[in-house]
């Protein structure tokens, strides 16, 4: 994974703060840049309509991009120091300009905050090496009705490529209907008698979604 993506995978920008923090907007981007290390390379980073940021490294020296920044477990100590300048910078504006999402997608966002506002529940990140998964528990016995995961598609189907879904408890009948339908699949790490896993990617309206969580609510209840 790119390092701009991966230090902002999971969060939203806040256009103003961009504003107030030196971006410059030039037509539908903004934009930004910083020279480091004695101003031997520059540092430049792009933010589009959409929130979607990118970034790289120019040498000055030759005024091209420079790809060593994408060396993984480099053994050079200038290497490693140009790339720590260049995380410095856009954890700084991380910190600065945007805010943590638990979820990435949209839709992924919507169901959760859907979930709060009924229930009241918060998601638990349960496990340090999956970020991504996020358990729903009922307050009243503590039983799961709903867990969201980042998963890739190939898990669960012939594609490939991030995919977030939720996975949500129902009687197996219904289940066997849902199965034939775009936007479900068989329960991806759990109970397929019990569980099914629905996609999070608008496939499927949320209101769709919303009603088979409160049904899975009312299940474990």
């Amino acid at each position: 994974m790119d390092i701009d993506k991966e230090i902002f995978n999971t969060s939203i920008v806040d256009l103003d703060k961009l504003l107030r923090y030196g971006f410059k907007k030039q037509n539908d981007k903004y934009c930004f840049s910083k020279k480091i290390l004695d101003d031997t390379f520059r540092v430049e980073v792009f933010v589009d309509s959409k929130g979607i940021l990118s970034s790289k490294v120019i040498d000055l020296d030759f005024n091209e991009e420079y790809l060593g920044i994408n060396v993984n477990n480099s053994n050079s100590s200038f290497i490693n120091k140009v790339k720590d300048e260049y995380k410095n910078i856009l954890l700084d504006i991380k910190n600065r300009c945007f805010t943590e999402e638990y979820f990435i997608y949209g839709q992924t966002r919507r169901i959760a905050k859907y979930i709060f506002r009924k229930y009241g529940d918060n998601p638990e990140f349960l496990w340090k090496e999956s970020p991504g998964y996020g358990v729903f528990r009922n307050k009243n016995n503590s039983k799961w009705y709903a867990i969201i995961m980042r998963i890739d598609q190939s898990k669960i189907s012939n594609k490939s490529g991030i995919l977030e879904i939720i996975n949500v408890k129902l009687k197996q009948d219904m289940i066997l209907y849902l199965l034939n339908k775009s936007g479900y699949y068989k329960a991806y790490h759990m109970n397929k008698k019990n569980w099914v896993t629905i996609s999070l990617d608008d496939t499927l309206k949320d209101e769709e979604i919303t009603s088979l969580i409160e049904l899975s609510y009312n299940l474990v209840r």
